[in-house]
Formats: structure tokens, C-alpha cells, sequence
């Protein structure tokens, strides 16, 4: 396959993520081109150096991307994507100013999706998950990382991890599995919170490593939900059967989980709103991750979003994602957090297109593998019908995807699925 003639390109290369000044060097190549073979980027140059591989073979796909912009396939390194139901109900709640936290402990909020999951057989919900999936496809991304948490018991959280390493196997996106039991505490040990970490430390955890049902493990660290020495009790078990730690850390208040995911070396630290200075010292210091959420302080009203200039000054890893989940940032596109990311966050299209390319990639722990156009590669490619990044950022509220190639194979054109059934 050639794609010739990129008004655009993007490369994002580097098997490193990008951190301080280099977050702005997107490795924009213009009038350029990609060679793929096989599954693999073989070649990427400028000009017309493409054609000597016309003559070679009369077999070849040649794709004409002028004025377009293309980039790798897009990184969604945070989402809930596997759920039942939906909470449009807590809307008006939202409108008065009632706080998350309080939503929560009123059965709402997580524990609301946690009863529609365990009422929802996993046929059901792997159904609606390979919809959002679609969507995100269509949208531009190529791989996502996803959470179990709306289980909370055994059974289903079993179950949503199943749904992840199915929909992996049948799906063109790769989806990469974390376990969050520790997402919320569930109603019946809602007076017995050590009883429920106990249970996932000794029973849960040993069985999802056993199975290999997650790469990573997550906590939910927050005021009112788990404390920093909770997290890192369920962490530091999950580490030590060989999980790979993830935390959401200091969404609302500051918990002191961002210096904890810099203490037990988390590959990732999410949300991070609140984050205090301190914490992001502790995150630049021992290279972790900040994936952060910009759609979800829109979507909570938070009035507020993470401190993403500050974390780059400090030479934070920032990476991007949706967050995609029913009650805080119900949303499969990418593009519209870039949206968010450049008028909330302050960033620059290059830091964007980085930040969700091959930061979203070493979030997920896949930098040396996608996340950048560069020979070796996967050739995980998103064609956007836009004439630079600028433009991408600029015109927002729809979907610019042209085109997405998911291991060297078309699997969207002219804005369409093409065979989703097939990996």
C-alpha cells in the first residue's frame, strides 16, 4: 500500500514519549509519503520517491491523500467503554449543582451503571460495547485501553473483562484490558470497605492474572471513595502478581495520589485536576504518565481543568483520552477532546496530536509498537480530511476522518466501517 502526495503528515515519530519543548515537534512532513507492508510501515519519505515501488507490483494500493492530514492511529488511553445502560437522568442534578461525590453516595453515579451491568447479560453488553467501538473507529482511533469497575463483585467483573478480551479478538481496535475493581465500594460492603479490598486482593486479583484478563490494575483514588494508603495496598497486589499499575488520582480534591503514583512507579496517573504541585514533581520525577481527561471537567462543570501547562513546563508525560463512560464524558471521539484539550487545557495542536499518539501509547505501555509513523511500526494510520493540524483543531463539532488503516488494512473509508467483523 501507498499513501502519496500527505498535504500533512504528522509522524508523532519517536519510540520515546515526548515531554517539555519536543511535545511541540509533531514531525510534520509535507508532500510526503508512507510505504506499508504487510501490517508494517516500511518506508516514509517526500516527493515522489513512492514510485519506485509502482513498477514493482501492478498489485498495489495506491491512496492519494492530498490535502489531507494524517497522523497515527489515534491512542484513547482512558475509557470505560464496556457498560449497560446510560445516566441521563443525573442531568438535572448536575444543573443544581450537586456534586459528584454526593450523587455517588446517593446510589447514583457509578454504583447506577454497577446495577444496570449486573442485570445485563454479557451478550447484551458486548453488543452495545462493539457499537462505541464503531464509533471510535469511525472517529479516528485504532487502540483503547479499558476499564472493568462497574461489576464490583466477582461475577461481573469477570465478565467485563471477558467482553474486553473478546471484543479484542473480533474487533479491528485493540483493546487493552485494566481491572478497576476498586472503582467505587459496592452497596453491600458499604460497611465493610476493608472486607472488599480484602476480597479483590485475595480472590480477584490472583484470578485475573491467572486468566490473563488485565494488563494493568487501577484504583479509584479520591476523597470519599479510596484513600492513598487503600490504593496503595490494592496497587502494590496487584503489582506484585505482575499487573501494571494505573490510578485515577486527584480528579475533585487533591488525595495525594499523584505522589503516590510517582512512589510505586505507576506507569499512568488519570485525571489529575487537582493535582498539587508536589504531585506533579512526583510524576515528572519517575516518568509517569499524566493521561488526562478534558471532557470530563466540561462535562462535571468542574470550572476548572488539570494544570497540563504547568505538568509540560515540568516535564510531565501528557497524554490525552476520552474517558468515554455513561455519567461523566459520555463520548467516543477523540476529536472532541482535542477540542477541549486546546481551549481547556491551553495546549497546541502538535502537543494534541502527541499527546494522544504516542504519549497515549508509552500510557498504555505500547510506545515501541504504535503511536508514530515511522519504519517498523504497525501501520495503525487515520486519514483526515483536513488540510493541516490546525485546521483539525479549528473546525470542531464534527468528524473529520477520511479514512482509518488498522494493521496495514482499510477499515474505514469515505467515512464508513468497512468489515468491522474481521481483525
Amino acid at each position: 500500500m501507498i499513501i502519496k502526495n500527505i498535504s500533512c503528515l504528522a509522524t508523532c515519530a519517536g519510540s520515546c514519549p515526548k515531554i517539555k519543548n519536543n511535545l511541540k515537534d509533531a514531525g510534520i512532513i509535507n508532500n510526503a509519503y508512507i510505504i506499508i507492508k504487510n501490517d508494517k510501515i516500511a518506508e516514509v519519505g517526500s516527493g515522489d520517491e513512492y514510485k519506485k515501488y509502482l513498477d514493482s507490483n501492478s498489485n498495489i494500493v495506491v491512496i492519494d491523500a492530498e490535502d489531507k492530514t494524517v497522523t497515527p492511529g489515534l491512542v484513547d488511553s482512558h475509557t470505560h467503554v464496556v457498560y449497560a445502560g446510560s445516566r441521563e437522568m443525573e442531568l438535572p442534578l448536575k444543573l443544581k449543582n450537586v456534586k459528584y461525590i454526593d450523587i455517588l453516595k446517593a446510589g447514583g453515579g457509578i454504583l447506577s451503571t454497577v446495577n444496570s451491568v449486573r442485570k445485563t447479560s454479557l451478550g447484551k453488553i458486548e453488543g452495545e460495547t462493539k457499537k462505541r467501538l464503531d464509533t471510535m473507529l469511525l472517529h479516528g482511533t485504532t487502540t483503547v485501553e479499558s476499564k472493568s469497575g462497574y461489576g464490583l463483585d466477582f461475577d461481573n467483573e469477570i465478565k467485563m473483562l471477558q467482553i474486553n478480551k473478546n471484543l479484542d479478538r473480533k474487533h479491528p481496535i485493540s483493546i487493552i484490558s485494566t481491572y478497576l475493581g476498586a472503582h467505587a465500594i459496592p452497596e453491600e460492603f458499604k460497611n465493610n470497605r476493608n472486607g472488599y479490598i480484602d476480597f479483590m486482593i485475595n480472590s480477584v486479583i490472583p484470578y485475573v492474572k491467572e486468566h490473563n484478563l488485565a494488563e494493568f490494575i487501577d484504583c479509584f483514588c479520591e476523597k470519599g471513595v479510596y484513600t492513598a494508603e487503600e490504593a496503595r495496598k490494592i496497587l502494590e497486589a496487584g503489582k506484585k502478581v505482575g499487573l501494571k499499575a494505573k490510578i485515577h488520582a486527584d480528579e475533585v480534591e487533591s488525595a495525594s495520589a499523584a505522589e503516590l503514583a510517582g512512589e510505586i512507579k505507576a506507569v499512568s496517573a488519570e485525571h489529575l485536576v487537582s493535582a498539587s504541585d508536589e504531585g506533579i514533581k512526583s510524576l515528572a520525577q519517575n516518568k509517569v504518565a499524566a493521561v488526562l481527561l478534558p471532557t470530563t471537567s466540561f462535562y462535571l462543570m468542574l470550572n476548572k481543568f488539570a494544570s497540563a501547562r504547568k505538568m509540560i513546563e515540568e516535564g510531565v508525560i501528557v497524554a490525552l483520552a476520552t474517558d468515554c463512560n455513561p455519567g461523566t464524558s459520555p463520548t467516543e471521539s477523540l476529536q472532541t477532546a482535542m477540542t477541549f484539550a486546546c481551549f481547556g487545557l491551553k495546549m497546541l495542536p502538535e502537543e494534541i496530536i502527541n499527546a494522544m499518539t504516542i504519549n497515549a501509547a508509552a500510557a498504555i505501555s505500547r510506545e515501541k509498537e504504535i503511536g508514530s509513523i515511522e519504519v517498523g511500526k504497525k501501520a495503525d494510520i487515520t486519514i483526515f480530511d483536513a488540510k493541516n493540524l490546525n485546521y483539525l483543531i479549528y473546525h470542531f463539532g464534527v468528524n473529520e476522518v477520511d479514512m482509518v488503516i488498522k494493521n496495514g488494512t482499510i477499515v474505514v473509508k469515505d467515512g464508513e466501517l468497512i468489515n468491522t467483523a474481521i481483525k
